[in-house]
């Protein structure tokens, strides 16, 4: 399944302790390193992010935000989306949305295969999934959205 960004921000509100910005290197060029992994990597501020990335008064607002997070209107969005690091391109804060057929979402499953879902029913079919799917394999959200469907979940 393809994962669609919702452009929220929520991932990358507590980010600021993970992207350090060492120095600025050029006009909107910053040498940085990604703290978790000691990976130094340079940011390049997206062409068309330059305005919104000159405004400080959401960094200011939310010290703890990755430092290249702006909004835009309704959405919040990466600045340095083209040259963002790997721990970046990598991260899905949601990769399945579960519901009850009908009713409203009941639980998500965030990249890290984590189920957050206060519904007990739900809880016990993702135990029993997990007894049977390997979260290693490659094809193990479709396996998991198949499992949860046949359990008569509606998965998205």
């Amino acid at each position: 399944m393809a994962f669609v960004c919702a452009r929220c921000g929520s991932c990358c509100r507590y980010l600021g302790d993970y992207l350090a910005i060492e120095r600025e290197s050029a006009p909107f060029e910053f040498a940085c390193c990604a703290v978790s992994t000691g990976t130094e990597f340079t940011a390049r501020i997206d062409e068309d992010k330059r305005a919104l990335f000159r405004d400080r008064g959401f960094p200011e607002a939310h010290p703890h935000a990755c430092p290249f997070l702006r909004p835009d209107g309704e959405y919040v969005v990466c600045t340095i989306h083209g040259t963002r690091p790997e721990q970046c391109r990598a991260y899905r804060c949601v990769i399945l949305r579960i519901s009850r057929p009908g009713g409203g979402e009941i639980g998500r499953v965030h990249g890290t295969f984590g189920l957050f879902s206060d519904d007990p029913d739900l809880r016990a079919a993702w135990e029993d999934a997990l007894r049977v799917i390997s979260l290693t394999a490659p094809d193990a959200e479709e396996q998991l959205q198949r499992f949860l469907e046949k359990r008569g979940y509606r998965v998205t």
